[in-house]
C-alpha cells in the first residue's frame, strides 16, 4: 500500500499532482485532476487504511462487483460507504470515519484534529497525552516487547481477508482486466481512456 505523494520533484512544499497510486486509496482530490495538498490527502488515505482493518474489505468497492474500477471511483467521488452491521465500530470512531471520508478537501478532519479526536486519544498512554517523548530503549521490566514470531503472527494474520471481503488485491485496469504483478495504475491512463472523470470536482 501507499500513501499519495508530498513531495514533487524533490520540492519539500510543492502541491502534488501525480495520480499514480493504489485506487482503492485515492482521496477525490486527487481524482480531480487539479492540485491537491499531499497531507490531507494521506489523510483520507489513512482513513481506507483504518477502515480495512476494522471491517477487512475496501470502504468504496462496490461489494456486488469490488473489482470494478469504475464504480470504485463513483463511489469514492460521491463518498459512498457503509460499516457492514456484522462489524462493531464505535460511536467515536464512527465519527473519526465520517470526519476523514468528506469529499471537499478543505472540510476534511487534519492530521492536528485527529490527534485531538476521542476516539484517537482513547487508552493513549500518559506519556503520549501529555506530550513527553517515550524513551522506547529504557522500557521497565514490567514493559513486553513482542517477539519477531509474534509480530510474524500478526501480520499474517492482517493478511487475511475479513468475514464478508470479497477482494483479492489483485488490481483492476480500466478495461476491466487483472494487474497481479503491479499494485499501482496511473491514472491519468485510466482517467482518459474512461472519458467519466476528467475535470471533474
Amino acid at each position: 500500500m501507499n500513501f499519495w505523494l508530498i513531495f514533487q520533484s524533490g520540492l519539500l512544499h510543492s502541491q502534488p499532482k501525480s495520480k499514480v497510486g493504489t485506487p482503492a486509496y485515492i482521496a477525490p482530490e486527487v481524482i480531480s485532476r487539479k492540485e491537491y495538498d499531499g497531507k490531507i490527502a494521506d489523510v483520507w488515505s489513512c482513513g481506507v487504511t483504518l477502515y480495512v482493518m476494522l471491517v477487512g474489505a475496501y470502504p468504496f468497492e462496490d461489494p456486488r462487483d469490488p473489482r470494478n474500477f469504475r464504480k470504485t471511483i463513483e463511489r469514492i467521488m460521491s463518498v459512498q460507504y457503509s460499516i457492514p452491521d456484522y462489524v462493531r465500530v464505535s460511536k467515536d470512531c464512527r465519527h473519526l470515519l465520517s470526519r476523514i471520508f468528506v469529499a471537499n478537501p478543505s472540510k476534511r478532519i487534519t492530521i492536528e484534529e485527529i490527534k485531538k479526536h476521542p476516539w484517537f486519544k482513547k487508552n493513549m498512554p500518559k506519556e503520549l497525552v501529555e506530550g513527553e517523548k517515550t524513551n522506547y530503549e529504557n522500557t521497565s521490566g514490567d514493559q513486553s516487547l513482542q517477539s519477531i514470531d509474534e509480530i510474524n503472527r500478526i501480520i499474517q494474520e492482517a493478511k487475511t481477508p475479513g468475514e464478508g471481503s470479497t477482494t483479492t488485491g489483485d488490481m483492476v485496469l480500466g478495461d476491466g482486466s487483472l494487474d497481479p504483478d503491479n499494485d499501482e495504475i496511473d491514472l491519468d491512463d485510466e482517467i482518459e481512456s474512461s472519458g467519466d472523470y476528467a475535470d471533474q470536482v
